[in-house]
């Protein structure tokens, strides 16, 4: 007779595994990837090697305009990287890179676009002194929408200067029903 006992699962479910893994196949799996994962490695190393040397090659060669063109333009050399306030990455563009220069530092740029746009959104100015016309901070002209509601056009203002509804409109045919009665 055998000494497993047969499968009683009254639910039709099924039965679970009777055996463990074995853990010699599970360190097996873990000792191949990591060799796989350090080919890999050495192999994308070695790829990266041949195409960057195959692109120094093929690298144009510099204008003969240009004085001092240094070697790698992807890093910054340590004698500009001192200041915080870019001033000296606009002197190391300056001095080695030819102009027209369109755009030296993007981010200090869009960064004072943002600062006068809040200025513009936060702060009291005049917009026509002469006229009279001034510019709110916007949290306070919310706050003033919030108090004194909107503007709201006066009805007899309203069917003067708007065109005529349309015909089909309830609106319009008791608009047209009240004036005749008043003419009467």
């Amino acid at each position: 007779m055998t000494s497993e006992s047969p499968n009683t699962n009254t639910t039709g479910h099924g039965d679970f595994e009777r055996r463990d893994i074995g853990v010699a196949g599970v360190l097996y799996f873990l000792l191949g990837l990591a060799v796989f994962c350090l080919i890999m490695h050495f192999l994308v190393t070695g790829l990266f090697s041949v195409l960057e040397n195959r692109s120094q090659e093929q690298q144009t060669p510099v204008s003969p305009l240009v004085t001092n063109a240094p070697e790698d333009t992807r890093h910054l050399p340590a004698e500009y990287k001192t200041d915080n306030e870019s001033t000296a990455y606009e002197k190391y563009l300056k001095n080695n890179f030819p102009a027209p220069q369109l755009e030296t530092d993007e981010r200090s740029q869009l960064n004072k676009v943002r600062f006068a746009e809040e200025q513009t959104l936060n702060t009291y100015d005049y917009i026509d002194q002469k006229a009279g016309t001034v510019r709110i901070p916007i949290e306070r002209a919310m706050d003033l929408i919030a108090q004194r509601g909107l503007p709201v056009r006066t009805q007899g203002a309203a069917t003067t200067s708007m065109p005529p509804q349309s015909v089909g409109s309830d609106q319009a045919k008791n608009d047209q029903g009240k004036k005749k009665g008043k003419k009467k």
